[in-house]
């Protein structure tokens, strides 16, 4: 996919909440944030999109198992199994997964309090 296509839409991913906490009662100046894990798997061929960024939501990435693909300002890097990315403000991207088993990652993120 060239650096001006359009991002693929989501197919293929599993997304299941592990753990989550309310940061406000931890931490002064957070309330209305909390921190949450989850295990993401994308099966082989699937897509994490559209493009999407991270602005007021960092987060960083550990891969269990497979391979996965994240696509950056044009640049396809992959990652796996190990130490992921980091997710700032800066971060701009879409996942697939090139492999031929699922990937598994566990992201922790701070997200608004829904």
């Amino acid at each position: 996919m060239g650096k001006d296509q359009a991002s693929p839409e989501t197919r293929g991913v599993t997304v299941e909440l592990l753990a989550s906490m309310e940061l406000g009662p931890e931490i002064e100046g957070m309330a209305g944030r909390r921190m949450r894990m989850r295990r993401v798997t994308i099966e082989p061929g699937g897509v994490f999109g559209p493009l999407h960024d991270h602005k007021d939501r960092p987060g960083l990435v550990y891969i269990l198992q497979g391979t996965i693909t994240d696509h950056r300002n044009g640049v396809a890097t992959d990652y796996g199994p190990g130490p992921g990315w980091p997710e700032d403000r800066r971060t701009s991207h879409w996942l697939e997964n090139r492999g031929a088993v699922p990937a598994v990652e566990i992201s922790v993120d701070i997200v608004r309090a829904e």
